[in-house]
């Protein structure tokens, strides 16, 4: 019997195409060559029996602000997200930090001078996501649904960090906007890490920065939940190494970094295609740890010990210089990094008073050195004491992300590069970039809309497969 649809891999996107093709009456088969399906949403008890981890995504602005994630209807399958006091603590040296909110008006009270333009720039697409949303988490070379917000939007995104932060005059605002452009992973100086700033903070102004009780693995149980009330079926522990080991099937889609659709079903996908997929970069490699602290983080600046996620770097100065330095294949004195208290709004993560936090920074990809301890003191100069309340840690270097996924080559958590090009041809010059071959599919992260547990580049896809076969059947 034919399967209409076989995805090869379960990450948010594998998983997000499976239940949209389901539910529009196609038999789907998953197919994931790890015991447990999540890709980048999956969770794990790494350090003491009981701390649970998020192995990767963590925080979910995008999670929660995803249009294929609402119009599934995951909270019926046991997803609930979770919101802390603080949605983004930006600590400093003295003791102080500068604070996003929810709520845009209580965030711009907070930054004085700039309160009125921080409320000029997000207003609108705050107020407006779902509009902004449709049209961002979606190919760039498709015309926009909503121009006269996005556009906008996009031409204030486009300008690099480094001189979009010029919109503000103090330090505050100023380090917000360049920590959420540090989500790019790409030196501040480039075009397009501002537009993910910029995103970052609309969509935590209109629907927060939340985590998923229970962990991020919630996200994948739930879409697994979606997947079976559909019909469509998921094979674990079922390793694809070419398409012999697929089952018969009018459509395939692979949830995996272009290299490894190429290894699989490299004679399928026509000449032109497979120049540009051999052509695909990727991008700079995390270096992670997951701790067990006991009392959690003791941080100079109160207002951190509320908030669910914390960025490090100082001014925004600090940050460029520190995102520059990766760019050169240096690993930075004063790093930029990322930290997750999750626990903070879901207490059922931690075993009495010790507590998991996540936490990266950025280095070059395939880096092999010890970086433990240059990490650990990243916080620790904003958190006087933290090194000394660690009970017990989980290294994962980019070599170990890199064992751990196949898609997180080199260490790039991200599906890929997002330099401007990159951006615009992921992971080739296409209307429909997500088709690499006559019954092919890519449904990636290295496609449209890029990094980030949203599930859309998969929603993308499957809408592009049944497109194909509607006009087939025709």
């Amino acid at each position: 019997m034919t399967t209409d649809a076989v995805v090869v891999g379960s990450g948010p996107n594998g998983l997000a195409a499976a239940v949209v093709l389901a539910r529009a009456g196609l038999s789907v088969e998953v197919l994931e060559a790890a015991d447990e399906p999540g890709g980048g949403a999956r969770s794990a008890e790494l350090t003491i029996p009981g701390l649970v981890h998020d192995i990767c995504s963590a925080v979910h602005p995008f999670g929660i602000g995803s249009p294929v994630f609402s119009e599934l209807g995951l909270e019926q399958f046991g997803l609930r997200w979770l919101h802390p006091e603080i949605a983004l603590a930006h600590p400093f040296e003295d003791g102080t930090a500068a604070l996003m909110y929810q709520d845009l008006d209580r965030t711009a009270a907070g930054l004085g001078a700039d309160g009125d333009k921080w409320r000029a720039i997000f207003e609108r697409p705050s107020t407006r996501w779902w509009d902004l949303a449709a049209d961002l988490l979606r190919p760039l070379l498709a015309p926009p649904r909503h121009p006269m917000v996005t556009v906008p939007f996009g031409l204030r995104g486009l300008v690099p960090a480094t001189r979009a932060v010029r919109a503000f005059d103090g330090r505050d605002a100023r380090a917000l906007l360049a920590g959420a452009a540090a989500h790019a992973i790409r030196p501040l100086s480039d075009p397009g890490p501002a537009a993910v700033g910029l995103a970052l903070l609309a969509a935590g102004h209109a629907v927060g920065w939340p985590v998923a009780e229970g962990g991020s693995q919630a996200i994948t149980s739930a879409l697994v939940g979606a997947l079976q009330e559909a019909g469509g079926t998921l094979r674990t522990g079922t390793r694809v190494s070419s398409m012999a080991d697929l089952p018969d099937a009018r459509t395939v889609l692979f949830d995996t970094v272009p290299s490894v659709a190429l290894r699989i079903a490299g004679d399928q996908i026509p000449a032109g295609r497979a120049r540009a997929l051999r052509k695909f970069r990727h991008g700079w490699a995390a270096y992670k740890l997951d701790l067990a602290v006991e009392g959690g983080v003791p941080w100079l600046a109160e207002a951190a010990r509320r908030a669910g996620t914390v960025h490090l770097g100082g001014p925004a100065e600090q940050i460029f210089a520190s995102e520059a330095a990766v760019g050169r294949g240096e690993i930075p004195d004063r790093p930029f990094a990322l930290v997750g208290q999750q626990y903070l709004v879901d207490p059922q993560r931690s075993v009495g008073d010790v507590h998991p936090i996540w936490t990266y920074m950025h280095v070059p990809a395939d880096h092999e050195g010890d970086l433990t301890a240059h990490l650990e003191q990243a916080i620790e100069v904003y958190a006087p004491g933290f090194r000394d309340r660690i009970v017990a840690r989980h290294v994962w270097r980019p070599a170990d992300f890199a064992a751990y996924n196949p898609n997180y080559v080199g260490g790039d958590i991200a599906g890929g590069s997002a330099d401007l090009w990159q951006v615009i041809a992921r992971p080739q010059l296409r209307i429909d970039p997500y088709r690499i071959g006559p019954r092919l599919w890519l449904c990636s992260a290295s496609t449209p809309p890029g990094a980030g547990v949203h599930g859309m580049c998969g929603a993308n896809a499957a809408k592009s497969v049944l497109k194909a076969l509607g006009s087939r059947d025709r």
